[in-house]
């Protein structure tokens, strides 16, 4: 099968996103698929190998315009120009299928949908409840909808958004990881990583919604009862001091996972507009007890037949972050590891890969049909 995917996010910095493009189109690899990726900007010669793809294998949509979306900042286009490399990729690229990601907003996918004559599966990341430009989207477009095939959502959240956007019914299929990547890090003493329990925040901390002032609110607390807390942040972010944090900026992913396999727990602070939660099935792979607000997408990747595996706390709650960060920590510090390992499992790439194909095959043939329907349509006239 010849699959073309469609990433409406340059590659340029790390998101969910991107990295889910990434893994499924290096999965479709090494299950003898043809590969092929449209999205602004570059994506690195070194950023495609870590997941066996090659250059010729991307194609630039042309130049990425930073704006405010969902929360952050998301680097798309969309226009003229950006159309005419879609159209010459769709018409190069003898595809099979197109499969769009966040299909229902001003980008690329948009242009895609409108543009594609092949069967087209579609992936609702957002879970957001209110995005002015895809309400604008869906009235200016009513019938872009009806292109979509088959229609995929990461979690329920996104999928209740889609279809209250767009009326679509999607399949919930989550994000996927390669556990080979996360290396099992059990502990050998009362903490994980050395003589100090460790809390580690990954994420862009400037971004309010990553919830990092709900974490700093609640430290002083949890300090009250171990003083020798160490805590580092990792990732992205105007350049700060905070008092007993240390922020060791962007890791490369191995470093990252070091970090994770030693940390006695991993925060997940966000307020809101979270469709998933795939560091939290990262951290659970490396061994890491997992804090989390109470996000609906969240409690869905922490929920085993037993019930959460890890803690939770209410929603922007500073001090229910420290009580659950307490509760944690005088636990011994591999109580859920086995359970949490076999969770993040469930989303290994050979797991949620075949998922996926599947839905190409829904939009192989509900295209048909469409199109028979269509025939016979223009035959009666």
């Amino acid at each position: 099968m010849r699959v073309g995917l469609v990433c409406p996010y340059s590659f340029a910095r790390p998101g969910g996103v991107q990295n889910h493009v990434l893994g499924l189109g290096g999965w479709l690899k090494e299950q003898g698929h043809d590969v092929s990726i449209i999205a602004p900007g570059q994506a690195s010669r070194s950023l495609l190998a870590e997941t066996g793809l090659v250059p010729s294998e991307f194609v630039s949509a042309g130049r990425a315009v930073p704006v405010t979306f969902n929360g952050s900042v998301a680097r798309i286009n969309f226009g003229v120009g950006p159309a005419l490399k879609v159209k010459k990729w769709l018409d190069q690229g003898n595809l099979d299928v197109v499969h769009l990601h966040e299909p229902i907003a001003p980008t690329i996918c948009l242009l895609a949908l409108y543009l594609t004559d092949r069967p087209v599966t579609a992936t609702f990341h957002t879970a957001t409840p209110e995005l002015t430009a895809i309400r604008f989207a869906n009235r200016v477009l009513p019938r872009m909808v009806s292109r979509i095939d088959a229609a995929i959502a990461v979690s329920s959240e996104a999928a209740d958004v889609a279809h209250h956007y767009s009326g679509v019914n999607p399949v919930v299929i989550g994000n996927g990881i390669h556990l080979a990547d996360y290396p099992l890090v059990r502990a050998t003493s009362r903490w994980r990583g050395g003589e100090h329990p460790l809390i580690t925040f990954l994420g862009r901390y400037d971004e309010p919604r990553k919830g990092f002032e709900v974490l700093t609110a609640a430290l002083p607390l949890v300090r009250a009862t171990y003083p020798d807390l160490e805590v580092v942040v990792i990732g992205s972010g105007t350049a700060r001091s905070v008092e007993g944090v240390r922020f060791l900026g962007g890791l490369d992913d191995e470093e990252r996972n070091a970090w994770l396999g030693r940390s006695d727990i991993y925060i997940a602070p966000q307020t809101g507009r979270e469709s998933f939660g795939i560091v939290l099935l990262e951290a659970m792979a490396c061994g890491a007890p997992v804090v989390a607000a109470n996000l609906r997408a969240f409690l869905d990747v922490l929920t085993d037949d037993e019930g959460l595996v890890g803690h939770t706390f209410r929603v922007g709650n500073s001090a229910s972050a420290s009580r659950a960060m307490l509760r944690s920590l005088s636990e011994p510090r591999d109580l859920r590891l086995e359970r949490g390992r076999a969770l993040a499992a469930n989303y290994d790439w050979s797991v949620i890969g075949p998922q996926v194909v599947a839905m190409y095959t829904v939009a192989g043939q509900n295209y048909a049909t469409s199109r028979g329907i269509k025939n016979r349509e223009l035959k009666g006239h």
